[in-house]
């Protein structure tokens, strides 16, 4: 073996010598910024590489100092999310997998006077799906949804209508499917395991009773519907997108009593949007029952009363009020024709909902307190107790009636009998209906001074006429009493004498609603205290307790007593010699008027009729309204007859 020196390098052999071919910058105090590119130099090439450069202590400091300033930043940041954000940005992760829900109440029943239950809650089965569960993907979401339609037995454009917009559904779910078997929701639970938000919800439908026999419970009763876009908007604090509301009569007025408070569930969920835990409970309050004025059986035989008298004149529209004249309990109320407000449970078609809201016969339309109508002759009495109260006549008063009047030798007044009812005092003229001394009454004539339309306008106005008695039910109508200042606003018109004579019989521009005339006779039959008419005696505990509803009803009479004893002697008149002798047969004493109110020159008049009974005694006051039925005595009158004999009948059985 060689032995080898002790310098030897066993490297140097190897690597070429670069010493000779590098060039160093000259010593000196040439600034390190301006350093030149350090070149090696090949055989062939010449290759630039950039070696590096020396940092100045003051250009370290400064870079130390932004990298300390950085550093700062970040720290603060992560303190402001980890400390100060901390619960916030939790919420938000936890938003992810806890959700709180509304629970519903049960909705308050609705009874009538003795107790009968007038609807009822039956649970129902839905499939619902919630839509903040859909996939973001709008491939993967368009086939969730028509694998949940198909698995429903419905359309994948059902679906997306029901859901709609996304983020204004929020977290709860919505209803897609209702009215499912108990098999259907038994396999329904099972199918959509595996869809993102699908689930069978229990829920509660109302429905009325009754209703297959009495049609006029769906303008009293009303029924609920699912919340429409626009009342969610207005209602959203309170109300989810799935929640029905009273959108018709007793089941609107009183939402807010019957609905109770929906409580609050918050739950834990899975990816799929399964409720797996339940983390706490707000539990609902339920909703209050309520217990009516209406007897059921009373509001029976008055629909049917009316129904069969219409039929036998081949007619449809009519409107019955029955209430108590001491405190203004109404005990029917009737409008015809009515409908079934169960349709409404299910949801109508768009051609079922048609062939209802353009019926020729309206029957969504409540006409016993939203329809308006000439009072025709039933208004008299109301304007005798004003001539008698304001000193225009006496019970004495005696005004001849040869057929009519003739008002500047020019415009002609006429009775309704030909060649008039000879003399004539107040009582004569409301049993006979005698036009003749309500003009003179009304407009006056020659040198008689009657009460001018002022104080006719004022007088009917306190005995509610004109404005809304205030009755438990939306759309009530106001009706008009009409005056010249109305007139000439309204129709750019005077107002003439002729004007004053109509008004003075009931015809012409004045209207009243069935409802007002029955409170009008009502404050009549009690001695002159206008009761408001109301449908609620109070609410009902769960153990059956009534706790009545504080009243606004006032004694103070609105007339004298003694002026009404006159009227009231005259409205018996009526009946035992006057135009509603077929009441004769009530077994007890009626008072009451007919009326005949014009309001077409091609059509029929309508028929009325408003009383009460025992006459000296009240316990109920009636009004009967007969569209285009001729006249009161003909087709109203019957129709107070046979109900009065069933319900004084049905008395005088039971004692």
């Amino acid at each position: 073996m060689t032995n080898l020196p002790d310098n030897f390098d066993p490297f140097a052999s190897r690597l070429p010598d670069f010493t000779e071919n590098l060039n160093v910058p000259p010593s000196g105090n040439q600034d390190i910024d301006q350093a030149p590119w350090i070149s090696v130099k090949g055989t062939e090439e010449t290759a630039s590489t950039y070696v590096g450069v020396a940092i100045r202590p003051r250009r370290l400091a400064a870079m130390a100092g932004a990298l300390t300033a950085v550093f700062i930043l970040l720290a603060g940041r992560a303190f402001a999310l980890q400390i100060a954000e901390g619960e916030h940005y939790t919420a938000l992760a936890e938003g992810n997998r806890i959700r709180v829900l509304s629970t519903p109440s049960e909705r308050g029943l609705i009874y009538d006077r003795q107790g009968v239950p007038l609807v009822e809650n039956q649970p129902t089965l839905s499939l619902a799906i919630t839509p903040s569960d859909l996939p973001t993907d709008i491939e993967r979401r368009r086939e969730v949804i028509t694998n949940l339609a198909k698995l429903g037995g419905i359309t994948a454009e059902s679906v997306i209508e029901s859901i709609g917009d996304i983020k204004a559904r929020g977290l709860q779910p919505v209803v897609i499917r209702e009215d499912l078997s108990h098999q259907e929701a038994v396999k329904l639970s099972v199918e959509t395991n595996g869809i993102p938000g699908a689930s069978v919800a229990v829920s509660t439908k109302r429905f009325v009773r009754f209703s297959d026999k009495m049609e006029s419970l769906g303008h009293l009763i009303g029924y609920l519907g699912r919340i429409t876009k626009d009342e969610y908007a207005r209602l959203n604090s309170s109300y989810g997108r799935n929640d029905r509301l009273g959108k018709a009569g007793i089941e609107s007025f009183y939402e807010t009593l019957l609905r109770g408070r929906f409580g609050r569930k918050e739950v834990e969920i899975n990816a799929a949007g399964r409720e797996v835990k339940v983390l706490a409970i707000e539990p609902p309050v339920d909703g209050n029952a309520l217990e009516l004025t209406i007897d059921v059986d009373v509001q029976e035989y008055l629909e049917r009363t009316l129904k069969s008298q219409l039929s036998a004149r081949g007619l449809r529209r009519g409107a019955a009020v029955a209430m108590d004249p001491l405190n203004g309990e109404v005990l029917a109320l009737v409008s015809l024709p009515g409908y079934d407000p169960n349709q409404f449970v299910a949801g109508l078609s768009a051609e079922e909902y048609a062939r209802l809201a353009e019926d020729p016969d309206e029957p969504l339309f409540p006409r016993a307190v939203a329809g308006t109508y000439p009072p025709g002759s039933t208004i008299k009495p109301i304007f005798a107790a004003a001539a008698l109260s304001e000193g225009v006549i006496t019970p004495r008063t005696t005004i001849l009636s040869t057929g009519g009047i003739t008002y500047a030798n020019r415009w002609w007044f006429p009775d309704w009998k030909a060649g008039g009812h000879g003399p004539t005092e107040v009582t004569k003229a409301i049993a006979d209906s005698v036009n003749t001394f309500f003009y003179y009454v009304g407009g006056g004539f020659e040198k008689f001074s009657g009460l001018g339309v002022e104080r006719m306008t004022a007088y009917a106005s306190r005995f509610g006429l004109g404005k809304k008695t205030g009755v438990e039910l939306p759309g009530e109508a106001e009706g008009l009493l009409p005056d010249p200042e109305w007139k000439l606003k309204t129709k750019g018109e005077e107002w003439y004498i002729g004007d004053t004579y109509h008004f003075a019989i009931g015809q012409g521009d004045v209207l009243v609603t069935p409802l007002q005339m029955a409170a009008a006779t009502a404050a009549i039959a009690n001695g002159g205290k206008l009761k408001r008419p109301h449908l609620v005696r109070g609410l009902r505990d769960p153990q059956g307790n009534l706790q009545e509803m504080t009243s606004d009803n006032s004694d103070d009479p609105i007339i004298s007593p003694e002026v009404l004893r006159t009227v009231r002697a005259g409205m018996r008149r009526t009946v035992t010699e006057g135009s509603a002798k077929e009441l004769q047969s009530v077994p007890v004493a009626v008072a009451g008027k007919t009326g005949t109110a014009q309001w077409s020159s091609t059509k029929r008049s309508h028929a009325w009729f408003v009383g009460f009974a025992p006459y000296n005694s009240p316990e109920i006051a009636v009004a009967i309204l007969i569209e285009e039925g001729g006249e009161g005595s003909t087709l109203a009158v019957p129709v107070a007859r046979d109900f009065l004999a069933w319900y004084f009948g049905r008395s005088i059985n039971n004692d």
